[in-house]
């Protein structure tokens, strides 16, 4: 049995809030950077896409280096998000350029690699057992991280967008601190295999692997692009909108969903409770032209709705990867699924922020489907199955 103390889970999933609040930070205060810095409408899909490109760029690196088995993962995790930290506030010295803003959001995207994935391993150290349900929280965590900045800015709605950005980097620190100091090195850390990059074909050579990677790469060719574009249908749809509260809603709720979710596997199945969650989401896609058009309290609901089932998944296909990758090669294989994924959502960020200047917001969405469609068609094999979150 793996003791621990009682605190170790609070305390990771706090610092994880706390250091995953960078990944949205830039488009929290878009809009104020947009107006003072005469920036096109486009900024949004460039920024949001250095981000990913920093985060995928950052997981290879981690991963070559083998960084978080060479040293203490907790010293890692509180090194990145005082450099996250760093390089967030790194904007207010971009001085009105684009392009400095862009390299900010990349280094800020990099030291993300050493948050999120690296938090994950920390908790794995101390969850031998009982990890599917530690990792709903920590999901859960991740995505409250992304939508605190839109909160930090609509509870200051008439603060200065530097406030906002330095704000979120305080917490940020802060966490890595939190992180640092109040949870220990685990007793069986476990060390990850070398990372080799020939390990791709294990995608495509093991069924179950190619099931639950090709259903996650689905899940965020969907994810990431309607969070970042979530904003812009939300100010287009009415003028009553507190945009940056109801952002906040939107995206936290999905919290929730990996809660939930995660209780519901250990008796359902992470492939049964991934597949419903996903198919919840494409069909939100696929209505709504019809939904975004309803009055404003259905558009909401609606939205709502979305934002739970939206990421709900996540958490699900994290354990689904773990238990189907090969043995010889789970982190390998781990991080190419990764990296494949957090590739996707630039493509499709990229085809929204095309396609916002001639499509009429409401149908903007609808060019996410074909990602939960394809996804749920890869995913089919692991109903036959089991696969608890464990």
């Amino acid at each position: 049995m793996n003791h621990r103390p009682a605190h170790i889970l609070p305390v990771i999933v706090a610092s994880q809030f706390a250091g995953t609040s960078l990944w949205f930070a830039g488009n929290a205060v878009l809009g104020d950077l947009q107006r003072e810095w005469s920036l096109a409408p486009e900024a949004l899909g460039y920024v949001t896409s250095a981000v990913q490109l920093g985060f995928i760029f950052g997981t290879l690196v981690f991963a070559f280096l083998a960084v978080a088995d060479r040293y203490s993962p907790r010293l890692v995790f509180l090194l990145c998000a005082l450099a996250g930290a760093a390089a967030n506030l790194g904007v207010l010295a971009a001085d009105g350029g684009l392009a400095p803003l862009l390299v900010c959001r990349f280094a800020t995207g990099f030291f993300l690699a050493g948050i999120y994935p690296v938090g994950m391993k920390i908790a794995a150290g101390w969850y031998h057992t009982g990890l599917g349900n530690a990792l709903g929280f920590l999901v859960g965590a991740l995505v409250l991280g992304t939508a605190f900045p839109h909160l930090l800015k609509a509870l200051g709605q008439s603060w200065p967008w530097e406030l906002v950005l330095t704000g979120v980097s305080v917490i940020a620190a802060g966490g890595g601190l939190l992180m640092y100091l109040l949870v220990p090195d685990a007793p069986n850390p476990g060390k990850g295999s070398r990372f080799d990059p020939r390990a791709l074909v294990a995608v495509f050579a093991s069924k179950g692997f190619r099931a639950s990677a090709f259903g996650y790469f689905g899940h965020m060719w969907e994810l990431y692009a309607f969070w970042a574009f979530v904003p812009v249908v939300l100010a287009a749809r009415a003028a009553e909108f507190n945009v940056p509260l109801w952002s906040f809603i939107v995206i936290a709720v999905g919290s929730l969903g990996c809660v939930i979710g995660g209780r519901i596997s250990l008796r359902a199945g992470s492939g049964r409770v991934a597949f419903a969650q996903l198919a919840a989401s494409g069909l939100c896609c696929i209505i709504s032209p019809l939904l975004l058009q309803a009055p404003p309290a259905v558009v909401l609901a609606f939205l709502v709705f979305w934002g739970i089932a939206v990421v709900g998944d996540s958490p699900q296909f994290s354990a689904l990867n773990a238990a189907n990758a090969p043995p010889a090669s789970v982190g390998s294989a781990l991080t190419i699924a990764n990296c494949i994924g957090f590739a996707i959502t630039i493509g499709s960020i990229q085809l929204l922020n095309a396609a916002a200047g001639t499509l009429p917001v409401e149908y903007l969405f609808l060019l996410l489907a074909p990602g939960p469609v394809l996804g749920l068609l890869a995913l089919r094999p692991l109903l036959r199955t089991t696969h608890l979150a464990a």
